[in-house]
């Protein structure tokens, strides 16, 4: 697979994950889509990333989960359901939630 190819079945997915969140009544905003290198290597330097983030090829985005009232969840557990529901789209879609260090609102989809 192409990384265009990659990309474009990366797109689709988020758009049918953003569509499935405000479906199930609650709210979002787009967080982080794209890392340059030198952000990918700040980010690794203080240990709040890694160099190779998917980030920098367009294959991850952070999503900020708002409640039905508006409320900021930033607990992994909050992004549960909808993790479940994006490692259901594609088989190499990958939910931060399941990260050694849980990453709750982090959605990628592991290069092939």
């Amino acid at each position: 697979m192409t990384l265009l190819e990659a990309e474009t079945i990366f797109t689709r997915n988020i758009a049918r994950l953003i569509e499935h969140i405000f479906s199930c009544g609650y709210k979002c905003t787009l967080g982080e889509a794209f890392r340059t290198k030198e952000q990918a290597e700040i980010n690794a330097n203080k240990g709040i990333g890694i160099k190779d983030s998917l980030h920098r090829k367009r294959l991850a985005i952070d999503i900020n989960l708002f409640s039905p009232e508006g409320k900021y969840l930033s607990d992994t557990k909050d992004y549960e359901l909808f993790g479940i529901y994006w490692e259901s789209l594609h088989k190499h879609n990958r939910w931060g939630g399941k990260f050694k260090r849980a990453d709750g609102n982090h959605f990628e989809m592991q290069e092939v």
